[in-house]
C-alpha cells in the first residue's frame, strides 16, 4: 500500500460556522453536529470567526480509492501508531483516509509506516 506526504501543515479548528471558510482551498475537512462545527484546513487557511484551533499537525494519506469493502486499513494504521506513542487524528473521505499527527511526530509515523512496508512518497 502506498502512502502520500502532504506538505502542508493544518490545524484542527472549531468554528462558529463555516461562512468565513475557504471551501476552494486544496485541503478543507468539515465536520458538523448538534453541539458544535469543526473544521481541519491548512494552517494558512484559518478563517477568522475560528473560536478555538490547535496547530502544528502534518499529514499522509492512503494513496488510491478505498473499496468500502476493505476492511481494517484505518484500524491497522491507528494501531501502528498507538503501538509507537504516536497520537492521531484521522479524517475519512468518499475515496480515502488521511491521517494527521503532530509534526514533532510526523517523520517517526513515517518511519513507522516504512518499516511496516508501506510505500511512500
Amino acid at each position: 500500500m502506498k502512502i502520500e506526504k502532504i506538505d502542508y501543515e493544518f490545524s484542527v479548528c472549531r468554528v462558529k460556522d463555516y461562512s468565513q471558510t475557504d471551501l476552494g482551498s486544496e485541503y478543507c475537512f468539515l465536520g458538523k453536529t448538534d453541539e458544535e462545527c469543526s473544521l481541519v484546513c491548512i494552517t494558512d487557511d484559518i478563517p477568522g470567526n475560528v473560536i478555538d484551533h490547535d496547530d502544528g499537525w502534518k499529514a499522509f494519506r492512503i494513496q488510491g480509492t478505498l473499496d468500502f469493502s476493505l476492511i481494517g486499513i484505518l484500524a491497522k494504521l491507528s494501531a501502528l501508531m498507538a503501538e509507537n506513542g504516536i497520537g492521531i487524528f484521522a479524517v475519512s473521505t468518499y475515496n480515502t483516509d488521511y491521517i494527521l499527527t503532530k509534526k514533532e511526530n510526523f517523520e517517526k509515523a513515517i518511519e513507522v509506516l516504512r518499516l511496516a512496508g508501506y510505500e511512500i512518497f
